[in-house]
């Protein structure tokens, strides 16, 4: 691959430490859910949330960038769900839920537009074959 980006964050004492991108971007402390043990630290966040920051912006892009390709005006929003739990190796594994609304289009070009999407965006394509992805297609007036 040849990177046309590189995003640099530094993160010391895990999750109950803080992270900072090298261009001081982001700053933030990081604190561990109640679910997990942790405070809920007021103004901390946690690498779920995080990760779906990412997934949900990068997945939306995908989305409007196959929607242009097949000519279809839509208006977009993603709600990514990331979830930790339970491995069955007695580790932690994490899972996905996508939610997507789509208006412009009906339920079957949504739901195909969503798949072409599943296929073309970074993080799809790095998840693949290693987490559950469940993709919901919602189209709205």
């Amino acid at each position: 691959m040849e990177a046309l980006y590189t995003a640099k964050v530094k993160a010391s004492g895990g999750r109950a430490g803080k992270i900072k991108s090298e261009d001081g971007t982001l700053d933030f402390s990081l604190a561990m859910p109640k679910s997990l043990g942790g405070t809920d630290k007021e103004g901390a966040t946690n690498p779920e949330q995080l990760f779906a920051a990412g997934y949900s912006a990068c997945f939306d892009s995908a989305l409007n960038l196959v929607a242009r390709q097949a000519r279809q005006k839509i208006d977009s929003e993603v709600i990514a769900e990331v979830s930790i739990g339970k491995d069955t190796d007695g580790g932690f594994k994490l899972a996905v839920v996508l939610n997507v609304k789509i208006s412009g289009v009906n339920q079957e070009d949504a739901e195909k537009l969503v798949e072409q999407a599943h296929s073309v965006c970074p993080y799809s394509k790095a998840t693949k074959g290693n987490i559950e992805v469940e993709l919901n297609t919602t189209v709205q007036g």
